[in-house]
């Protein structure tokens, strides 16, 4: 099963939009590290249910505007639209290879996978793939997914931890049924508007903004 890997807010500054949310939910963020081929970079705070947030900047705007990967398409639209705050989210695997199969057994548009990588602020090195499902970032959104190259190396010593939990996802864009056919998921029938993932769970409604519920 799929878990809620993090959520990506866009930020004019990242550090300045991380500090403000720290101070109002009393939870602390670190400088996670900058994506050179993106020109982007980011601050993170993680959670104890193996989820966190990324406040996610810009440090290159030509870059950004020529990137082909489309999270930062996705950014970039939002930034320009002055629209920041959270806008996709990205939901873990560790069998990306059965996800293309799928998506094109079942003729479901997709972009990549995309190789990533990115320097922490203590010289290693992050690496993982991103897979998107097609949709139009003017319009929708479909979360993406991740694999990470050596999951244990994603995520902090307990020390970095907050304690709180991302315990759901509010979400809209498309029907249940159709998210669980698109991400193999399996709903169940007695809640029309939910669907559970290994660590949070998704609530689907027309609320056109995505947020969130930290306790």
């Amino acid at each position: 099963m799929l878990a809620l890997d993090h959520i990506v807010v866009a930020a004019i500054d990242a550090e300045e939009s991380s500090a403000k949310y720290g101070n109002k939910f009393t939870i602390k963020a670190v400088k996670g590290g900058e994506h050179e081929d993106w020109g982007t970079y980011n601050y993170l705070s993680y959670f104890s249910n193996d989820s966190y947030i990324e406040w996610l900047g810009v440090t290159d705007e030509f870059r950004t505007k020529n990137a082909e990967n489309p999270l930062i398409q996705h950014l970039v639209y939002v930034l320009d639209n002055k629209i920041p705050g959270p806008f996709q989210f990205a939901l873990r695997t560790n069998e990306m290879d059965d996800y293309i199969y799928h998506f094109k057994e079942q003729n479901i548009p997709f972009k990549g996978p995309f190789t990533a990588q990115r320097e922490k602020p203590d010289g290693t090195v992050l690496k993982w793939r991103m897979l998107f499902p097609e949709y139009n970032h003017e319009k929708e959104l479909l979360p993406f997914l991740i694999e990470w190259e050596n999951p244990k190396d994603a995520y902090p010593d307990t020390s970095l931890l907050n304690v709180q939990t991302i315990t759901k996802i509010n979400y809209s864009g498309i029907d249940r049924d159709k998210f669980a056919h698109i991400y193999q998921l399996k709903p169940r029938k007695l809640n029309k508007s939910l669907l559970s993932l290994q660590n949070c769970k998704i609530n689907f409604n027309n609320n056109e903004k995505l947020h969130f519920d930290l306790v």
